[in-house]
């Protein structure tokens, strides 16, 4: 049983959430309806949720209360839904330790994946929230490529963000095979699972996609 805590300041999102994942015997769900901060930290200590389902935006949450709760409840994992915002907000949402990412736009099946992914400690991204952060133009310019990416998730197991970092640090698929006691084939595979999984063409564009929006903090 995953025990999950929503909180969410939109009523409808939150009943919802709410309802779909008391309907699936997975989930012990509770939520919280006060959007004060200091609330949502009591029932954080009260519930001791394993996940955390986070709309940081209705609640006007910001960067650093994100990292005081991530920082506070090392176990806790926090997948935010939230409704499209600025690269700088979702980037930031993400180096301060949400470990996920949906849009409220995602339908139940992706949901309940990325709760999985989550509950597992698999970075689990919205392909559309993916295809954003790897991309350099502005919401406004990119709002009709956006509805052309499929919605369909992405989860990128720790094995794939090990693999990440050691190909951002400059490793070739030979010193990355022996680091990690795999074979070569093994990596060249997982590189390109990455690079399809990120949409990405090339080795030059999961380094930049990497250290660029800083996928790799939590």
């Amino acid at each position: 049983m995953i025990s999950v805590l929503i909180a969410d300041n939109n009523y409808l999102s939150r009943l919802g959430l709410y309802t779909l994942l008391s309907n699936s015997a997975n989930f012990e769900v509770d939520y919280t309806e006060d959007e004060s901060f200091e609330n949502l930290i009591a029932c954080i200590k009260k519930n001791k949720p394993k996940i955390l389902v986070l709309d940081f935006q209705s609640l006007n949450i910001n960067s650093k209360q994100i990292s005081i709760i991530t920082k506070t409840f090392k176990r806790l994992q926090v997948l935010a839904i939230t409704d499209y915002m600025s690269r700088a907000e979702m980037q930031s949402a993400l180096d301060s330790g949400v470990r996920s990412y949906l849009l409220k736009e995602c339908d139940r099946e992706e949901i309940i994946e990325a709760l999985h992914a989550t509950y597992n400690g698999e970075r689990f991204l919205c392909g559309k929230v993916a295809y954003f952060l790897a991309n350099t133009q502005e919401l406004e310019v990119m709002r009709p490529e956006l509805e052309k990416v499929s919605c369909q998730g992405l989860g990128i197991t720790d094995r794939e963000l090990d693999i990440i970092r050691l190909i951002s640090e400059g490793l070739s698929n030979k010193l990355i095979a022996d680091k990690l006691e795999l074979s070569t084939h093994t990596v060249n595979t997982h590189r390109k699972n990455i690079m399809s999984k990120l949409g990405l063409p090339n080795t030059a564009g999961i380094v930049m996609f990497a250290v660029k929006n800083k996928l790799l903090a939590a």
